[in-house]
């Protein structure tokens, strides 16, 4: 049964949401992260991904501290991304209490550097995250093509043991118009062992039911909840 993992995007502490990854379209949902991570907690939710994206834009980490108090006062497993670029870096989220990193454009552009993470903390403590556009992959906030394809990518990680996927259609991202389903589709019958998150157009709870008969393991889902389409309530119901 595929998890139902929540995302909490931050930007100057606060929680944002992003349509297809554009700055300019950014919404405030709340300035208390840590209490919509724990109301997520609080319905039986486990793990969230949390994504600093001014650390992103900015290629360095900005807010570590809400990394640190979700994970030092709730049981979340949190997979923290945004801004992480050097090997002091990645420590300092581990330190700050992350269950998993995801890595975008860094596993793409320095390949001996994720490489070295890889070895020596485990495959499975990273999630490898793809953004794709017609499959392509897509880097640096989403403004490039790395002219490698979704599959070549995994196949070339797949080699030192990732296992953990996260797969965003970048056409999809903050649109509310329903999850790529028939690329999920595509990417299992090619790996189907691989632990692929979706990501990506979620609009309600019919989404997620529809993404858990696939056998993802699991699906990220952001908009929607803050839009109030999908509720609280109706999360705990297929929790």
């Amino acid at each position: 049964m595929s998890l139902l993992i929540p995302a909490i995007d931050i930007i100057e502490g606060k929680c944002v949401r992003l349509t297809k990854g554009d700055y300019t379209t950014q919404k405030i949902y709340s300035s208390q992260p840590l209490s919509i991570a724990k109301s997520f907690e609080d319905i039986g939710v486990k793990r969230i991904h949390l994504v600093d994206l001014e650390g992103a834009k900015q290629k360095k980490i900005v807010n570590l501290d809400i990394l640190e108090e979700i994970a030092s006062k709730t049981s979340l497993l949190v997979d923290f991304g945004g801004g992480i670029q050097s090997t002091s870096d990645l420590e300092s989220v581990w330190n700050a209490g992350a269950y998993q990193v995801t890595c975008g454009s860094i596993a793409v552009i320095n390949k001996p550097l994720f490489v070295e993470w890889v070895q020596k903390y485990g495959p499975e403590k990273f999630i490898l995250a793809a953004d794709v556009r017609n499959e392509q992959v897509a880097i640096n906030g989403w403004q490039e093509n790395s002219q490698r394809s979704i599959y070549e990518l995994i196949e070339e990680y797949k080699e030192i043991g990732i296992e953990y996927v996260l797969c965003t259609d970048i056409a999809k991202d903050g649109m509310l118009s329903g999850p790529s389903v028939q690329l999920y589709k595509r990417i299992l019958s090619k790996f189907p062992h691989l632990k692929l998150i979706a990501s990506g157009g979620v609009r309600s709870i019919d989404d997620l039911l529809e993404i858990r008969k696939n056998h993802l393991f699991g699906v990220v889902f952001g908009k929607a909840f803050y839009e109030g389409k999908i509720t609280l309530e109706s999360l705990k119901q297929i929790l």
